[in-house]
């Protein structure tokens, strides 16, 4: 059985990482959303409600799990047994970034194998941080997320 990790801050989920998965879903027989902590960032959400929003938008997804990962992404891809891992690309701008990742991860760990996907185009602009500023502003944001995340915005913005 053939197992991948996506990682990521999740802050929150998109239709776009959604998308993604099901992506995912397609090659492999099974998918770990893995949440980072990560301590550079400042979250919007903590990681319990990082972790309930996938949770609840991915409930009805066969083989498709959450979970959390403190440290190196590798060393959690090696510990639930993982063949690799998934990184999204919507542009050219994500590429770089993506590639110096992949590339150092890589290194760390030579057997766990990095996979791009690109998302459907009409999620090619969009990602967290835009979710966020448009909640801020009480935006419609129900073309872009799932319905849990416009909940847990409102109930936080409002």
């Amino acid at each position: 059985m053939k197992k991948v990790i996506y990682p990521g801050t999740f802050d929150p989920v998109t239709n776009g990482h959604i998308d993604v998965i099901h992506r995912a879903m397609d090659l492999f027989d099974e998918v770990i959303v893995t949440v980072a902590r990560n301590v550079s960032k400042s979250p919007m959400f903590t990681l319990e409600e990082r972790v309930y929003m996938l949770e609840e938008s991915l409930k009805d997804l066969p083989n498709v799990s959450v979970d959390t990962f403190d440290g190196l992404v590798v060393d959690f891809a090696k510990k639930v047994g993982a063949v690799g891992m998934i990184r999204g690309l919507r542009a050219i701008s994500d590429f770089e970034y993506e590639f110096q990742m992949a590339l150092m991860n890589r290194k760390l760990e030579e057997n766990i194998k990095i996979i791009f996907l690109m998302p459907h185009e009409k999620y090619t602009y969009l990602n967290s941080t835009i979710i966020r500023n448009l909640g801020q502003f009480h935006s419609d944001v129900s073309d872009f997320v799932p319905p849990i995340v416009q909940k847990k915005l409102k109930e936080r913005l409002d």
